[in-house]
């Protein structure tokens, strides 16, 4: 299987500046994604020492041998790169006034052949498009999904609830986090979209699909995205991370030997 990626970021239309930060590992096939939150600069340092730091640790795991790696294998490299992410981020927090209580929430993904490792932290999700199939691959770590888990609130009373933020899970607001990861068999065809709360805040899941089905290349998807979440109001930074599944050509002398030839 081959990955072909796409990132994009923007600062929306209410904010001054963008706290997201998102990075590729294209050669790794490794994509991070995370929100930032603090006062002044901070949560944009947050988000940008928790995607440099997994991109830099995790790229030269995956390049030293992950390729031949088990899934628990990668699952516990995944859970150390952000063990280790997240004690900087406390440190410098803990240590730099003007870094006090940042933090940042993320979502990452490891694409092998036909297999994919996703982790997060907190409300940045990752989501599927299979078939026509749009799924959320991800469970906010968040209050909002507490409730709902719980039976206390409905999927309606969801979308107008004013604690949508609130999370239960960030990089560097306690010296330990825990990386929920999940690993998902890849088809292809298979879609990966990876993305802030600015977006899928924005935007229903039917008008995300719809917008990934009708769109071109990843490019254009990307673009499509935050176009449609800036016209919906903007209200927060949006970033996305596309990840597409396709089917790596036949060698020529393999397929000539299959057609006889």
């Amino acid at each position: 299987m081959n990955f072909e990626y796409y990132s994009l970021t923007d600062t929306g239309i209410l904010r001054e500046n963008n706290e997201d930060s998102v990075a590729l590992d294209v050669e790794n096939h490794i994509a991070i994604l995370a929100d930032g939150m603090g006062g002044y600069n901070a949560g944009e340092v947050a988000s940008a020492m928790a995607t440099t730091f997994v991109r830099s640790e995790l790229g030269r795991w995956m390049a030293e041998g992950g390729a031949q790696a088990s899934s628990r294998e990668i699952k516990r490299a995944m859970e150390i790169c952000i063990d280790n992410a997240n004690r900087s981020i406390f440190n410098a927090a803990n240590s730099q006034p003007q870094y006090a209580g940042m933090g940042t929430t993320l979502v990452m993904g490891v694409f092998q052949e036909a297999r994919t490792l996703i982790g997060h932290v907190g409300d940045s999700r990752c989501y599927r498009l299979r078939d026509g199939n749009f799924v959320q691959l991800t469970r906010d770590h968040s209050l909002l999904q507490e409730q709902l888990d719980a039976g206390l609130i409905t999927p309606e009373q969801a979308q107008f609830a004013t604690h949508k933020n609130l999370v239960t899970r960030a990089l560097g607001v306690e010296d330990t986090v825990l990386l929920e990861v999940n690993e998902f068999r890849v088809e292809e065809g298979d879609l990966f979209l990876l993305c802030s709360d600015g977006l899928s805040d924005m935007l229903s899941d039917q008008r995300l699909a719809a917008l990934l089905v009708t769109a071109g290349t990843l490019d254009e998807k990307a673009h499509a995205l935050i176009d449609a979440a800036n016209d919906s109001g903007g209200r927060d930074n949006i970033s996305v991370i596309l990840a597409a599944a396709k089917s790596k050509p036949l060698r020529k002398g393999l397929l000539s030997r299959m057609l006889g030839q």
